[in-house]
């Protein structure tokens, strides 16, 4: 009996042995940490991650610092948002992968990088607000830049937009950078200026100007009389606006300042005479038929 029994004992234990190995494996083999694919599919656009380098000059570019809150609209592995938050600043990554939204977030414990200061949501980037943002950092198709820049456009002036790769059609970068053939283009959100603006300067002197705006792009003339005399040098930076007009007496008038919603104030140079101005808007709109030449602002 005991000679009996033996057999099929060590029978049944070889033929459990190996079904025990594939039970024991079958948890390790599907806690694999999930490795993406260079090219793999995405709800918008295939995943090809910037190289580092380039990453730290897109962050360069926009001078990211302590203070900055950047958002990455399509973060994948999560190296931007590391990036960014190794530079002291609060950095939000955007991505519909949850996978990828996994991986990102071991990417930033593995870095050393506390939750706090880089943060992942899964989520679509055009139903996220990421109005707080005062970078946003893009590697998206050109369509898909194209329609987030009606958004960009609305935030506050002086975002900063930094793009791997792709262009927002006719909105002309304020930087470009290269690594090799791959290219990183810089936008300053512009503030909104386009209309009729009544100006004091410090001294007594009044003026009306007019203000034509396409994206960073100005243009305008100041109104002396019966005369539009038109604006020199002007220039839109975010929310820092400059100009300059020759008066009826032939003095050189430049002033430079900053805007905020419906005002302006800055300081202004005439001549020897030195002082304050100030302008609020008074029309949305400029003079119907005003024609100067448009000035392209870099």
């Amino acid at each position: 009996m005991t000679s009996a029994i033996r057999p099929l004992a060590v029978r049944g234990a070889a033929t459990a042995f190996p079904l025990v190995l594939v039970l024991a494996a079958g948890p390790a083999l599907a806690q694999q940490p999930y490795e993406p694919q260079i090219g793999q599919a995405g709800k918008d656009v295939v995943w090809v991650p910037t190289p580092e380098p380039l990453v730290e000059r897109m962050l360069a570019m926009a001078q990211v610092g302590p203070g900055d809150v950047v958002f990455d609209l399509g973060s994948g592995d999560g190296r931007m948002v590391i990036a960014a938050a190794k530079r002291g600043a609060q950095a939000v990554g955007v991505e519909y992968n949850p996978d990828m939204v996994a991986l990102a977030r071991r990417n930033a414990e593995r870095e050393h990088v506390p939750a706090d200061k880089a943060r992942f949501v899964q989520g679509d980037i055009f139903e996220t607000d990421f109005s707080s943002a005062t970078v946003v950092t893009l590697y998206l198709l050109p369509d898909l830049n194209l329609r987030l820049r009606p958004t960009l456009l609305q935030m506050r002036p002086g975002t900063r937009v930094v793009s791997h790769m792709f262009k927002m059609q006719d909105w002309e970068p304020d930087e470009t950078s290269y690594l090799v053939n791959s290219p990183a283009y810089l936008w300053i959100v512009p503030a909104r200026v386009e209309g009729r603006w009544s100006f004091a300067l410090e001294g007594g002197d009044a003026y009306r100007i007019d203000l034509e705006q396409q994206l960073q792009e100005l243009s305008g003339a100041v109104e002396l009389g019966t005369v539009m005399a038109g604006l020199r040098d002007l220039r839109l930076h975010g929310d820092a606006v400059s100009f300059a007009f020759v008066d009826g007496q032939g003095v050189l008038h430049d002033l430079e300042g900053k805007v905020t919603g419906s005002r302006m104030e800055g300081t202004f140079r005439a001549g020897a005479r030195t002082g304050a101005w100030t302008a609020t808007r008074a029309e949305p709109k400029p003079l119907a038929g005003l024609q100067v030449s448009r000035v392209r602002i870099r």
